[in-house]
């Protein structure tokens, strides 16, 4: 089978093709996150699960880094392959790896030193604090090896070699899976396993990228001597401020989330909405597969002025959105009964509400994946400013007004529906910025 390149003419099937290794990747790396959950909900219990699930938002927070220089610097480093330069796109990537790797420490000592507090701020209560900061110290060493295996995802696909993203992913993932069954089932090691297990996954899957880059290869990537150039590190920063701003708004929504089901509900609400946060790492692992697989192709054609290929490529993704939305509605109707059964089947209760919330969230897949990808087109043309605007306001402004009014005005089930309506209203929004800059970039 031929090699497919950046500069490429696509098809329907070339672009599956061209992304299918990362959309693997990414449900991949979802389905072995999931399993960390699975583990610690049915082997080490209910409340141990609940800590986890209030510490995962901070975790995502400070570990956003990877995705804001993975996105925003490898959009700019195919742009710069795409205007021919590819002595500099190599000196930007290996810059943007250093500086990864540094806020990794930086950011994981400022975690360790207040972790207590911040489990505090989250809302964790006497019965969850020791498993709070037990679980956060472990994950917080291993954030720079988290951060570089997240931005190595998007410098692999610019690179040529989504297949290789997908390979390292799958040997990350199946050595956490067999560390969290050693460590937990196996040696009893409980929720210090569950950690455990993640640490050592995630250091295996970031050093795996850096020692192929390190080492020659037949890539449009390689690490070369880093030198410090503060023009392309605030181009990269600014450019994936969406993922940033993405992250800071999914945090605080989480932690909306838990406070109202705290309110409503109580823990069973809080895990119900854990279980749907592991499932939905899975089927919004389509979107944004699709959507950082086809980046970089959007970049390499800007940076050409390939306005032909970059109106192509746009018009055939948003068909393939809405197919990839419709079969996912589809497949979590008909499997929401067995997937929350293996969360927590072990208790009725939570069972039948988990069920029921489930039913009403994912009808939000029919729109999220336009949203997601409006937001990632424009990142991948170096317009952080309004990928951040659409990303942003989804979450911080539309979702998190919807978790506290609805359920005034309609009860427990009105926190389900808040992302409903925050996908229509997203869903306006991105339109409306599609619309406004298509001249600009010639892609309708």
């Amino acid at each position: 089978m031929s090699t497919i390149t950046l500069s490429d003419h696509f098809g329907y099937r070339k672009l599956l093709r061209f992304t299918l290794p990362t959309i693997a990747m990414m449900i991949f790396t979802s389905v072995y996150s999931v399993v960390d959950g699975v583990f610690v909900s049915n082997f080490v219990g209910k409340t141990p699960f609940a800590a986890v699930n209030l510490m995962m938002p901070f975790l995502f927070l400070i570990g956003v880094v990877g995705s804001v220089l993975g996105t925003g610097g490898s959009a700019l480093v195919a742009k710069t392959l795409g205007e021919g330069d590819r002595g500099k796109a190599n000196s930007i990537f290996s810059m943007l790896v250093v500086a990864s790797f540094v806020s990794g420490v930086i950011f994981g000592g400022i975690g360790l030193t207040f972790l207590e507090r911040i489990a505090i701020l989250l809302g964790a209560d006497a019965s969850m604090m020791d498993s709070c900061v037990l679980y956060g110290r472990i994950l917080l060493m291993a954030l720079p090896f988290f951060i570089l295996q997240s931005m190595f995802q998007g410098f692999l696909v610019t690179a040529e070699r989504p297949q290789l993203g997908l390979v390292f992913t799958v040997v990350s993932g199946l050595l956490n899976i067999l560390l969290d069954y050693l460590l937990i089932v196996v040696f009893d090691m409980g929720l210090r396993g569950a950690a455990w297990a993640t640490f050592i996954a995630s250091a295996v899957g970031g050093l795996m990228p850096f020692l192929f880059f390190i080492l020659p290869n037949k890539s449009l990537l390689h690490f070369v001597r880093p030198v410090f150039d503060g023009k392309a590190l605030g181009r990269s920063v600014t450019n994936g401020m969406s993922e940033f701003f993405a992250s800071i708004s999914g945090s605080i929504l989480s932690i909306c989330y838990n406070y109202q089901l705290m309110k409503y509900i109580g823990e069973n609400g809080v895990a119900a909405y854990g279980v749907i946060m592991y499932v939905q790492f899975i089927f919004f692992g389509v979107f944004f597969g699709y959507a950082e697989g086809t980046a970089p192709i959007v970049s390499y054609n800007y940076g050409a002025q390939n306005h032909a290929e970059l109106k192509n490529v746009f018009q055939r993704s948003l068909k393939l959105i809405a197919v990839m939305g419709l079969v996912l509605t589809l497949l979590l109707e008909l499997t929401v009964a067995p997937l929350t059964k293996i969360f927590v089947g072990y208790d009725a209760e939570l069972y039948a509400l988990t069920c029921k919330a489930f039913r009403i969230y994912g009808l939000s897949y029919l729109l999220v994946g336009f949203n997601f990808y409006a937001s990632s087109f424009f990142t991948a043309l170096n317009n952080g400013k309004v990928s951040a605007i659409i990303s942003t306001v989804r979450t911080l402004v539309f979702e998190t007004a919807a978790v506290f009014i609805l359920p005034a005005l309609f009860g427990v089930d009105g926190i389900w529906f808040a992302i409903i309506c925050a996908e229509v209203l997203s869903l306006a929004l991105s339109v409306a910025m599609l619309k406004k800059h298509k001249e600009r970039y010639r892609y309708a």
